[in-house]
């Protein structure tokens, strides 16, 4: 399965700030005139700016990798996330992608992520902290494979800046629960380790990303943990994205021989190896 990222955030604060004209024009004014004007114009507060920033995207992929593994049978996808944040550090947001089903992997259709933590920044340090509760909805999949591929996990990282260079690290956690009941795994519950560098280049709308990842647990793939990885450019326009990543993982064609002779196909070797994946994107 993606966390995405886990995908992927941006901010525009809500709130503004009114003055009225005439009573700008009058500070301007000579005092005779000033005084014609009505105090009540004069001396109106400006607004109170809001406790709460809504955020949000949506674009199209090539293809949607979570964890390096395709979740759409390497075709194009829709996806877009919509975030809520209040000013103490909680935010609460959904995330949502079409997919297209193999052999491999039948999402049934669609994804929707919902999930809320807490985030904390110490500026003087540049370090942040991130944690919270992270859930993966498939309406569809039930109907598709038979049992519900819906999961939870919970998760926390922490980031740093180093002047343009950003580097973070963190660690999601599916406890034990219905789906690797459901699915009969043999191990009850999944880590996912990870660690990113980022670089917002100089003086440019450029910047380059780096992930790197390994699953061990109940969501293995083909029966083994694996490591998953990314490196990749943004060039931003305006509200735009231009993303082109490589995304892959360690996993060869020996490693998922076995299940695509079992059902005489190539889908789990297609879903797990290197590719491009290519983005256009907006914000608001």
């Amino acid at each position: 399965m993606t966390s995405l990222c886990m995908m992927l955030s941006t901010c525009v604060f809500v709130g503004a700030f009114a003055t009225p004209a005439l009573a700008q024009e009058a500070n301007n004014q000579p005092s005779s005139q000033a005084t014609a004007q009505p105090a009540a114009q004069a001396s109106t507060p400006a607004a109170p700016t809001s406790d709460f920033t809504i955020t949000g995207n949506a674009g199209v992929w090539s293809q949607y990798r979570f964890r390096g593994i395709s979740q759409s049978d390497n075709k194009p996808v829709v996806q877009g996330t919509f975030t809520i944040t209040h000013s103490s550090g909680f935010y609460l947001s959904t995330w949502g992608s079409s997919a297209s089903a193999n052999n491999a992997v039948d999402l049934g259709g669609t994804e929707i992520d919902v999930y809320g933590g807490y985030s904390h920044a110490f500026a003087k340090s540049g370090v942040t902290l991130d944690g919270g509760l992270y859930g993966y909805i498939y309406p569809g999949s039930a109907h598709a494979v038979g049992i519900s591929e819906s999961y939870y996990e919970i998760y926390g990282d922490v980031a740093k800046t180093f002047g343009p260079f950003t580097a973070k690290a963190g660690v999601n956690f599916a406890p034990n629960q219905s789906y690797f009941k459901d699915f009969q795994t043999t191990t009850r519950h999944n880590f996912y380790e990870f660690g990113e560098l980022g670089l917002a280049v100089p003086n440019t709308a450029l910047s380059l990303h780096s992930h790197i990842g390994h699953t061990g647990g109940g969501l293995d793939y083909v029966g083994k943990q694996y490591i998953d990885y990314t490196v990749g450019a943004t060039y931003k326009w305006k509200a735009l994205s231009f993303d082109v990543s490589v995304v892959g993982t360690n996993l060869s064609k020996n490693d998922t021989r076995a299940f695509d002779q079992a059902l005489d196909t190539n889908d789990f070797h297609q879903a797990a190896k290197t590719v491009l994946v290519g983005s256009v994107s907006a914000s608001f």
